[in-house]
């Protein structure tokens, strides 16, 4: 079972997808397999975050920030924000891999998320759910 969705990011946003892949991984039937969400984004990736403390997103997006700022010395010229977009994407990976188990994802509930994480936008993404 493949699902698509789509969401609207913000400049530099970090959306909450994990009660969607929750949703989809119960919806799907598994009871023991595994997840995997992809973005199909070059300048966007995904990631497991604390979900306790929102204040850890924004220090996620500072520190590739501070690492990766936006520069106009990029050999890739479309824009300064775009290029450093595309580094980050690269680093932090457009794909993650869940297990499955009694039906529901193994993470940390309450204390785990999963987060679509935008480094150039705002635009109209979408990723994609694999369980099996």
């Amino acid at each position: 079972m493949l699902e698509k969705r789509t969401l609207r990011t913000k400049f530099y946003d970090m959306v909450n997808i994990t009660g969607e892949i929750a949703d989809i991984v119960k919806n799907s039937g598994v009871q023991d397999g595994i997840c995997i969400v992809t973005c199909p984004h070059t300048t966007a990736a995904l990631c497991v975050a604390c979900e306790q403390d929102p204040n850890i997103l924004e220090d996620i997006q500072g520190e590739l920030n501070r690492m990766i700022p936006t520069r106009n010395d990029f050999k890739h010229q479309e824009t300064p924000h775009d290029a450093s977009g595309h580094i980050k994407s690269a680093i932090v990976g457009p794909i993650l891999t869940l297990i499955v188990e009694n039906g529901e994802l193994m993470i940390a509930h309450n204390q785990q998320g999963i987060y679509f994480a935008e480094f150039d936008g705002p635009r109209p993404r979408e990723y994609y759910v694999k369980v099996m």
